[in-house]
């Protein structure tokens, strides 16, 4: 019996976002894991009172006594926003470089966890070992600090993780890819390579954060009035850019925004940003006229609650905006995002604010490889199989594609559960499938997407709510009229509506005898079926409904 190594993915395949990957090497039924990233996403309208969403860990949770390790490639959410959540129930060794290392810590502060014990961190292009597994972390480049591809050697061959990453020969901060090293593994012979697809579609290249500061500069010399700038706060290279521009305009610059001081300190603890102007707190700011200040604030994405939202509407306690200002939105607008951020756009533009975006003006790029940064990847590590993850469906099958294009010779195309054997066999092959899902961030809770909470509040948000209160005797006769409160129901003659209930209400009740318990709940059946078939001859909808039977 052969020894086998397999690949997992339970996020972040088919999807942008919540990014979670397996590695198993061992006999079949006994294999040791490592996990590469635990990520969230975030949840969009469909999903009423939900904020994060992250893969569902069972199928490693089972199996957690075998799991060495958690190894963290960067620290964007998708990458890391999880751990926190689903940590206390793996409890292995976490390992990520000193900047990922810093945020990690928070997240476990705001949890009260200690993971000092069990949170290793790994320098720059350092390695680690984890039994079958040696792991040699490779610097590349992308829109964070400290962005790392995995060599993963085993005994059976080499596994490239790329993790997030691009091509930038100035990234102005941190190392630029390592190209050499990239090449020395393909020259050694790479097994597969486990590649990032959103930028698939993407010709030419990612373009290069240099570029973006020499326009940055361009339009804050010519802007005459106060500048926001706002972009993803995780964008280390970004925050120096607007730094660089304020002070070469004669600027002083603040920061709003949590996220923006969160990531400002923890650059600055792990030695960026050490050469930029100090920023000065927003209430000081005020004391500045227009022309000499520079605000960096989150909100890129119009949450409702983010710092850009909140100046947008005249509700921040310390940035003020005014006609003939200035918004910058220096980041991409995020599939999904499009009608709060042109709605935000709107918003100013009609309140004599310039705004300017990616749509006209070079003030973005990408933190991922288009086709040209590809072509460099495959050319250096020349793999013998690429699985494409981070993309939807549409990306990963162009990614096949194109790998096909690069002469791979086995390109595997798989989706969230699916079980990969790369060792042994002629070519890899999917070959079982994993129990994969997503989990809900429910308040302080963490529930399955099948959820009563979730169901029930999608039914309120769509339906509204009904709620009918009846009073019995001791004889188990209806004592008075019942109490009908509702809300979210489209009712313009509400008299008539809670008349013609009353009436139905009764006629239902009349039919039932009260002597014991299941009689009761067959009542309160059969009074939901009755409510809710009113409610939609009456309104359209079908509310969520609640019956209350009070003795007296």
């Amino acid at each position: 019996m052969k020894e086998e190594l397999l690949f997992c993915p339970l996020g972040g395949s088919g999807e942008i976002g919540m990014n979670m990957n397996l590695f198993g090497y061992g006999l079949p039924g006994d294999h040791k894991w490592i996990m590469v990233d635990i990520g969230v996403t975030f949840a969009d309208d469909t999903l009423p009172g939900i904020d994060l969403i992250y893969p569902d860990p069972g199928f490693i949770v089972e199996r957690k006594d075998n799991l060495l390790g958690i190894v963290l490639t960067h620290a964007h959410e998708d990458h890391i926003g999880a751990i926190a959540h689903l940590w206390p129930k793996l409890k292995c060794k976490i390992f990520a470089t000193p900047f990922t290392a810093v945020l990690i810590k928070e997240k476990f502060k705001e949890k009260h966890i200690d993971i000092t014990k069990d949170l290793k961190i790994v320098e720059l292009n350092g390695n680690v070992s984890l039994e079958k597994f040696e792991i040699e972390y490779i610097t590349l480049t992308h829109s964070i600090l400290e962005p790392n591809g995995l060599k993963i050697k085993t005994p059976a061959g080499v596994i490239l993780h790329t993790g997030d990453w691009k091509v930038d020969p100035n990234p102005l901060i941190g190392e630029e890819i390592n190209s050499k090293r990239l090449k020395e593994i393909g020259d050694e012979g790479v097994l597969a390579m486990i590649c990032d697809s959103t930028n698939v579609f993407s010709p030419g290249r990612s373009g290069s954060e240099l570029d973006v500061r020499k326009n940055l500069l361009n339009i804050m010399s010519r802007l005459k009035k106060r500048i926001i700038v706002t972009s993803f706060a995780s964008n280390v290279a970004r925050m120096e850019s607007a730094f660089y521009c304020a002070e070469k305009t004669g600027r002083q610059i603040s920061l709003v925004g949590r996220s923006m001081h969160r990531i400002y300190k923890a650059a600055r603890q792990c030695g960026y940003l050490k050469n930029s102007i100090e920023p000065i707190d927003p209430r000081e700011a005020k004391n500045f006229s227009r022309e000499k200040i520079v605000y960096l604030c989150t909100g890129s994405q119009g949450e409702p609650m983010g710092a850009m939202m909140r100046i947008a509407n005249y509700i921040h306690p310390d940035v003020f905006i005014e006609k003939d200002d200035a918004v910058i939105f220096s980041s991409k607008i995020i599939p999904g995002n499009e009608k709060k951020l042109y709605k935000l756009h709107n918003q100013l533009v009609k309140d004599g604010i310039e705004v300017i975006s990616e749509e006209t003006e070079f003030i973005h790029v990408s933190g991922h490889p288009n086709r040209e940064d590809l072509k460099d990847m495959y050319k250096w590590v020349k793999p013998k199989c690429v699985i494409p993850v981070h993309g939807e469906h549409r990306h990963m099958i162009e990614h096949i594609n194109f790998a096909k294009e690069m002469q791979v010779p086995h390109p595997v195309q798989v989706e969230n559960g699916d079980v990969v054997k790369l060792y042994p066999g002629d070519e890899p092959e999917v070959y079982d499938k994993a129990p994969s899902g997503r989990l809900y961030l429910d308040g302080n809770i963490s529930v399955e997407e099948d959820s009563q909470s979730i169901k029930d509040r999608k039914n309120l948000s769509s339906n509204g709510y009904l709620e009918i209160t009846i009073l019995i005797t001791p004889k188990g006769n209806i004592h008075n009229s019942p109490i009908i409160t509702f809300r979210g129901l489209p009712i313009y003659e509400k008299e008539e509506f809670i008349y013609g209930l009353e009436d139905e209400i009764e006629k239902t009740t009349r039919t039932f005898k009260l002597g014991n318990k299941q009689q009761e709940y067959n009542l309160i059946d059969a009074l939901k079926i009755t409510c809710r078939k009113f409610s939609k001859e009456k309104t359209g909808k079908k509310p969520f409904t609640n019956i209350n039977l009070i003795k007296i």
